[in-house]
């Protein structure tokens, strides 16, 4: 068997394939390993074979680099998921690779010493991953998870989390139970607690009273985000095991730690090969030359492999017994063996022979020629061998089987008898006493009402003296699990925790969770990277791809693509062969009714009308138009029919619509509309009609030319009137009444337009005192003027002076009025009350004041004012201060 260094890579990721191995090298060569990573204190000797050692060197770089591959597979295996898993969102993501970064964090320090090789942290690997998962690590006291912000304690037999209240109390009950099963010893003794999973005792000293991290350096370690939840963050630094006096490499972790991977220089097994580097976990190698060594018979040589210690000699050889009358091949490994037979010797007695079975060395005495005592032991005499010792007839006296009482027979060979004494004993309770034989127990029948160390049972055992048997009952009561029942022997106290474990698996089957009994309720199915098994629920013969999922599938959504009735279509809509529809729900009279049915229910749904759309023309042919397929067939545009009538002038108004014999287009029963001869305002009286319409013989009411006379005319001589005869038409012989410019009537008959601005009336004219008048044509009025003589000046002048005089008259009147209104308010505002003298005077000097610019005022506004503005301006002048 080759180095377990040298063998064929076996870790994972690497090639499996056992039957190409590598191929040896000799025995004599040397090693060319440098000191280096990994190999502290190696010697390079040199190698009088060169390309050898080159050939080895080459070979343990080709497994270097295939271990450190594996670590870097075995570290992305703990990251985040690939990235085209589509079910799992952008934090879960990033979570994964957070977690990969901290695994890689704490396994670095060992990977760097094995080249890369991380074969070996698989156990303390899944240890770490587990912390990391949802409800993963349950506490098997409580069956409740184990979050990194809560105290554990971690067992150093099974690695088990608990939390450290719940192991606190533990230990306490547990110690109490074992303490409370005897009066005699509770309290005195330090009993033991042990471990809820795997038993592990620990004195009660080790009672955990504090929280620390898994290497025991830090207490009450913070819980980081970046680091080992419960870890310090340390490196770990414990004794390895099996002990070999070197330490864990890795950062502080929960579960076993790795086995050492130091590299050390050791020989082979049977110490004949020079010593080679070696890890240090696994340092025993074979160097396959024969051992050689003398085995345990004395004989042969051990033939086996390079081991340690040889093993017992296989071959079969001829051996004697040990007193040598017979020979038989036996196992070289057991030489010393008997014969079974007596040996028959003669003794030295010459008269017996010896009765002991095959055996060695010299016969032994006759124990007859020795001194002998007579059966009771009272006398001893020596007689030849050939001869008995009588009975010496003294009483026997020897103890009876009760050890209270002596037998009272003669001296006699044999058994004494059973003793026959009557005695007053005792129950073995102590309740009743009673005579009987002293061979014989006396037990009452009362049974014993005290109970068990189980605290459930009572003891019920007859005569019992109070030191009553554990219950042999089953403890028969529901684990914490809720699914099994305590198989132990009734106790006092809790059950421990369920043994069993359980399997959480995936719909598939592919993932599996194990977890204690009991969480299997609680607990997540593991999230499974296959696909989802399930047969489809719908008419697909497959469903689509997605990943493995707790729970019902999804909803199809492939297209339905069932063929449609009546039409060579498929559905076209999502699959809905089941679809959750709300049900009606009926009133409940109150809360303590419950609805018989759900709210929602799975139905298969009706594939939709076809809605495939095909050109379709209406009754009228006036648009193409898609009409779904579900309504195909000519329809409706609801426009005009347009259809030519009978009549030949008008079209079909009714709404486009399928012409049959039964529904054809409708009758005109409009009236002509065919354009009339100009000026003719009439309408053709007969029904629409084709051809020419006859000539209009109806009157035409209008007015004559002034607007006053109605005149009928007859519509064919007006339409066909030429412009003078329409005019002649149009008057009625009157005077024509309108007023011209100048205000007189027109002298014209009856026309047409606006009447001349020549007047002819006459008129009288006057100058500008109108006292000279005459008469001259309208129209010449405007041009003509008459002027006003010396006379008529005269008279104007006479006029004006006489309205100067009055006015000036009444000026003077109303200015003398004036004045007589001042003077009598100034007698009244000198005529006051009694007053104070300053302010008698002050107000004396204000009126004065006052009456100055009234005065001033009035000089200014009375002369040009005239009587009429007299009484405003004494109120202007009286309101202003």
């Amino acid at each position: 068997m080759e180095p377990a260094w040298r063998q064929q890579g076996r870790g994972r990721g690497r090639n499996q394939n056992t039957q190409d191995e590598r191929p040896r090298p000799p025995q004599k060569e040397k090693a060319v390993l440098a000191a280096g990573r990994g190999g502290r204190g190696l010697k390079a000797e040199p190698s009088p074979d060169l390309p050898q050692a080159g050939a080895v060197q080459s070979k343990f770089e080709e497994i270097q680099r295939s271990n450190q591959a594996a670590a870097k597979r075995l570290v992305e295996s703990q990251v985040s998921s690939s990235s085209s898993d589509e079910d799992e969102s952008e934090d879960g993501s990033q979570k994964e690779g957070q977690r990969g970064r901290i695994l890689a964090s704490t396994f670095t320090t060992y990977t760097d010493q094995t080249g890369g090789d991380a074969s070996a942290l698989t156990r303390t690997g899944q240890y770490v991953s587990e912390l990391f998962q949802s409800g993963a690590v349950t506490c098997l006291i409580c069956i409740a998870s184990v979050r990194r912000t809560q105290a554990v304690w971690s067992c150093s037999g099974c690695f088990s989390l608990f939390h450290l209240p719940c192991i606190q109390k533990w230990a306490r009950d547990s110690v109490f139970l074992v303490s409370s099963v005897t009066d005699e010893d509770f309290g005195q003794k330090e009993h033991p607690w042990p471990c809820p999973k795997c038993r592990t005792e620990y004195p009660p000293s080790s009672t955990p009273n504090r929280y620390t991290c898994y290497c025991g350096k830090l207490q009450d370690p913070p819980a980081d985000p970046w680091l080992v939840p419960h870890s310090c963050g340390a490196v770990c630094q414990r004794q390895l095991k099996p002990s070999c006096g070197h330490t864990c490499l890795l950062l502080c972790h929960p579960g076993p730690c790795p086995p050492c991977p130091k590299m050390v220089s050791v020989s082979c097994l049977c110490g004949k090969a020079k010593p080679l580097p070696r890890r240090c976990s696994n340092k025993a190698w074979c160097c396959q030359q024969r051992c050689g060594r003398l085995l345990a018979c004395k004989q042969h040589t051990c033939t086996e492999p390079c081991h340690s210690e040889c093993a017992p000699c296989p071959r079969v050889s001829l051996q004697s017994c040990v007193c040598g009358r017979q020979k038989a091949e036996r196992p070289c490994a057991s030489p010393r063996w008997t014969c079974e037979q007596v040996c028959g010797a003669p003794l030295s007695c010459r008269n017996h022979t010896c009765e002991q079975v095959c055996h060695d060395g010299a016969c032994p005495l006759c124990p007859r020629s020795l001194s002998r005592s007579c059966p009771c032991g009272k006398t001893r005499s020596s007689l030849p061998c050939t001869e008995e010792v009588p009975p010496c007839g003294d009483t026997c006296d020897r103890p009876l089987s009760c050890l209270q009482h002596t037998c009272s027979m003669r001296c006699h060979r044999g058994s004494c008898e059973t003793c026959r004494q009557e005695v007053q004993k005792e129950c073995r309770c102590g309740k009743h006493r009673k005579k009987t034989a002293c061979h014989k127990e006396y037990l009452c029948d009362s049974k014993c009402p005290k109970t068990r160390n189980c605290q459930r049972h009572q003891c019920r055992r007859k005569c019992c003296p109070g030191n009553c048997p554990p219950c042999d009952q089953s403890c028969g009561r529901t684990l914490g699990c809720r699914n099994h029942k305590c198989p132990s022997v009734c106790h006092q106290g809790s059950c421990y925790p369920c043994p069993e474990t359980v399997e959480v698996r995936c719909s598939c089957g592919s993932s599996v969770l194990v977890v204690p009994c009991g969480r299997e309720r609680t607990t997540k199915p593991p999230r499974c990277r296959e696909a989802c098994r399930c047969p489809p629920s719908c008419h697909h013969p497959s469903r689509e791809p997605h990943r493995c999922h707790p729970g019902p599938c999804p909803p199809c959504r492939q297209l339905c693509l069932m063929p449609l009735p009546g039409c060579s279509h498929t559905c076209p809509q999502p699959c809905h062969d089941l679809v959750l529809v709300r049900c009606q729900q009926v009133q409940l009279a109150g809360p303590w009714e419950q609805p018989s049915e759900p709210a929602f229910m799975k139905k298969a749904l009706p594939c939709p009308p076809c809605q495939v759309p095909i050109p379709t023309s209406c009754f009228g042919e006036h648009e193409v138009t898609p009409v779904p397929c579900c309504r195909q067939g000519r329809f409706s545009c609801e426009r005009p029919c347009g259809r030519p009538l009978a009549c030949g002038n008008h079209q079909c108004s009714r709404k486009c619509h399928l012409v049959t014999d039964g529904n054809q287009c409708e009758v005109c029963e409009e009236g002509c509309s065919k354009p009339r001869p100009p000026g003719c305002p009439h309408s053709c009286p007969r029904p629409c009609h084709p051809g020419d319409c006859p000539p209009c013989n109806q009157m035409i009411r209008q007015r004559c030319h002034c607007k006053i006379s109605m005149l009928y005319v007859e519509c064919t001589k007006l339409t066909a009137a030429d412009a003078q005869l329409k005019v002649q038409l149009g008057s009625c012989g009157n005077q024509c009444p309108k007023e011209l410019g100048c205000g007189h009537r027109c002298k014209q008959v009856c026309h047409p337009g606006v009447c001349e601005e020549k007047c002819h009336q006459k008129v009288k004219l006057r100058c500008s005192c109108r006292r000279i008048k005459k008469e001259v044509p309208c129209s010449l009025s405007s041009q003509s003027s008459l002027q006003c003589d010396d006379v008529c000046r005269e008279q104007r002048q006479r006029v004006s002076q006489l309205k100067e005089a009055e006015l000036k008259a009444a000026e003077e009147e109303e200015q003398r009025r004036l004045q007589e209104e001042l003077e009598a308010f100034e007698k009244r505002q000198q005529r006051g009350g009694r007053r104070n003298k300053r302010r008698r005077r002050e107000e004396v000097d204000d009126e004065q004041e006052r009456a100055a610019r009234w005065r001033r005022r009035a000089a200014m506004v009375l002369v040009p004012l005239g009587g009429v503005l007299l009484s405003a301006a004494i109120y202007y002048l009286l309101s202003t201060p």
